[in-house]
């Protein structure tokens, strides 16, 4: 299934003339994958949010809570993927008992005839074999249902449709959810351009989250790039909930409740703080790229509290000693690409042991041959997939007078 672009604006107005449903309070089983690694991240997120029975796996956590809950944790989750309510677990051995499992549910409840669907299935040691059949069949239980109530159906939109389903097939056991975020969570709606970056916001607030920082202490970043860590990373200081700027799939849906998700967005922005005491600093050696950034956190309301510079990391000299440094620095998928990767790390290594004594260093990378020329040794390692590639988040201590 692709996925749907992100809507900014407010709902459409057929969604907002709907009359307001009434208040669902009964808890209900919710499932937000994440990064591979950052599951830990995302379970803390949750548990601040109030979420309950909070289970991680890899890549991913369930969780039980109210409507509040779910419409919450799109507004504020910053590791998440996305929010998925469970509308469905039962047994599907087969064509004949999938197609009547998901037949059984009312579907006027989740979605107008005149809006679009599409379902995204997965299948594994099932009778079941292939996703696509498994994805016919539950779409054909769905608009036959439509059919035979009303003599008209839904349509199909893998692009953007108004109700997008996930359909997990396992053992014959069928769980069935709607995705109340539509877009990936990591698409906040700031990035004025969609830059093919090496780290995605997600990840990138995971990995804060992840190391412990304190969201009270200045941080650094001497190759910042894009500026994604230090966007994410004012973003958690500033209490700014990251899903302000964009819209979600269940503002579409008829058992939308607009006057709570209206008052969730009053709260978000009356806890938004407009200033910082301490700096969020960050320099690349690309022009480009830190024009990039600046637009960045401009469009996310952050500008003023960063301070980004065009330098190389060997020369670059924050206004105060960070108390943390997160760097994604280049590594390459493999070695041999130029000595500019070595002397990239090298330079890192310098910046670190002459402007960060009593530091935390967290480094992302994916090429643990490149991380000798930093002159340091790690106290901690962390697997995290960065897209494709399977990484280490590693954490040195910069100790003063320490000598590379």
């Amino acid at each position: 299934m692709v996925t749907p672009a992100v809507r900014s604006g407010p709902p459409e107005p057929a969604a907002a003339a709907r009359p307001a449903p009434a208040r669902d309070e009964r808890p209900v089983s919710y499932f937000a994958p994440c990064t591979l690694g950052l599951q830990d991240a995302l379970a803390a997120e949750l548990a601040a949010l109030g979420a309950q029975q909070i289970e991680t796996r890899p890549g991913g956590a369930s969780f039980r809570g109210d409507r509040r809950l779910g419409y919450a944790a799109n507004l504020w989750l910053r590791s998440a993927i996305r929010v998925q309510e469970e509308l469905l677990h039962a047994p599907a051995s087969g064509r004949d008992a999938l197609y009547e499992a998901v037949g059984q549910l009312d579907w006027r409840r989740y979605l107008g005839v005149e809006q679009t669907l599409a379902i995204d299935a997965s299948v594994r040691d099932s009778a079941i074999t292939h996703s696509g059949f498994a994805a016919l069949t539950a779409k054909d239980a769905i608009v036959d249902q439509f059919r035979a109530a009303l003599g008209r159906r839904p349509s199909v939109d893998t692009t953007r449709p108004d109700l997008p389903l996930k359909l997990v097939l396992v053992r014959d056991m069928l769980t069935l959810y709607r995705n109340l975020s539509g877009t990936s969570l990591h698409k906040r709606g700031w990035r004025p351009v969609q830059v093919k970056s090496p780290l995605n916001e997600a990840t990138a607030a995971g990995i804060l989250i992840l190391s412990g920082w304190d969201r009270a202490s200045p941080i650094a970043d001497p190759m910042c790039g894009s500026g994604t860590f230090l966007i994410e990373a004012a973003g958690l200081a500033a209490d700014r909930a990251p899903g302000l700027q964009r819209t979600f799939a269940f503002q579409l849906w008829p058992d939308f409740d607009a006057a709570l998700w209206s008052q969730l967005r009053a709260e978000a922005v009356g806890r938004a703080r407009r200033t910082l005491p301490f700096l969020l600093e960050g320099a690349d050696r690309h022009a480009g790229a830190v024009a990039i950034a600046q637009q960045s956190a401009e469009a996310a309301g952050v500008a003023g509290l960063l301070r980004l510079r065009v330098a190389g990391a060997a020369e670059w000299q924050p206004s105060h000693t960070p108390a943390s440094v997160f760097c994604n620095p280049p590594w390459g998928e493999r070695l041999g690409e130029g000595e500019d990767l070595v002397q990239s790390w090298r330079d890192l290594g310098r910046f670190l042991h002459e402007r960060c004594a009593g530091a935390r260093a967290f480094v992302l990378c994916g090429n643990p041959e490149l991380t000798r020329h930093l002159g340091l040794r790690a106290g901690r390692r962390w697997p995290v997939m960065n897209g494709p590639i399977e990484c280490r988040l590693l954490e040195y201590e910069v100790r003063a007078g320490e000598a590379g």
